[in-house]
């Protein structure tokens, strides 16, 4: 590719990424007013217009990473996917802002552990309450809530590291996914995902578009049993030690999953 092609190129992305976002802002905005109504006048429990608003969320997710793709922002792949069928607690790494518009979208029962601050920014509230997710705020509603949604046969979505990853340094987890795992003996499927180049980190803003196309890669291993951790009878002791295992399960096999990736060398791989 040329530099002029290169330049129309990066162009037309910079444009389809700015459409995305408006139709995700506008969206946000739309689905209390228009979609959550009519959740509450249909029949029903508390419990089925959860069900039914995470299910909207579901397929406007996936509307949205199709969007994405038809207008060449990214391209992606999924390996593993039959893995989620039965999944109950997933713990992903976080590269990129657009992680979890995928994970919701490839798990149709899914429930997130999300920030409070998510529930007064107004393209993000509607989403949040429609769909019922736990806020992220005192460690005993969390594994109450958590409990609750596993009870009800729902996915719940969590990323350990609590905040976005810094590309090219180790993964810092919090203990918040390790308790919720050990305090509801829940087995854990654990998530890769690289995006290549980087995009949307913590330190970047919408508008700083990649000089080539996104390409998102997302791999479900095989699920980590939690019954090893739940003999030790004091359970912030085995979530603490289940912390510091899952670190180095993560940094170890985003190590093979980005040496994986189509093109890079097997001895040094690194995404810029």
């Amino acid at each position: 590719m040329n530099n002029m092609q290169a330049r129309i190129n990066h162009v037309w992305r910079w444009c389809g990424t700015a459409f995305s976002f408006l139709v995700f802002g506008v969206g946000g905005i739309l689905l209390p007013l228009i979609i959550m109504p009519v959740l509450y006048v249909l029949p029903g429990s508390a419990e089925q217009r959860e069900q039914r608003g995470q299910q909207v969320i579901h397929h406007a997710f996936r509307f949205y990473i199709g969007l994405m793709k038809f207008l060449g922002v990214l391209s992606y792949e999924v390996d593993g996917l039959d893995k989620l069928r039965n999944a109950r607690l997933i713990l992903a790494n976080h590269p990129s802002l657009i992680d979890v518009i995928f994970l919701i979208a490839l798990v149709p029962n899914a429930s997130c552990v999300v920030k409070g601050k998510l529930t007064r920014n107004p393209f993000t509230r509607g989403p949040v309450k429609t769909a019922g997710y736990i806020i992220n705020e005192e460690s005993d509603k969390v594994i109450a809530a958590a409990s609750a949604a596993f009870a009800k046969g729902r996915a719940l979505i969590i990323f350990p590291e609590g905040t976005r990853t810094t590309p090219g340094k180790p993964l810092q987890l919090k203990r918040g996914a390790a308790n919720v795992a050990v305090r509801t003996a829940v087995d854990i499927t654990p998530v890769l995902i690289s995006c290549c180049p980087t995009t949307l980190t913590k330190e970047d803003r919408w508008y700083q578009v990649p000089a080539s196309k996104v390409h998102m890669r997302i791999q479900v291993n095989e699920a980590i049993p939690i019954e090893p951790y739940l003999q030790d009878s004091v359970p912030s002791v085995a979530a603490r030690q289940l912390t510091a295992d899952l670190a180095d399960y993560f940094d170890k096999e985003l190590r093979v999953h980005e040496q994986s990736a189509p093109g890079s060398k097997a001895d040094d791989y690194r995404c810029a």
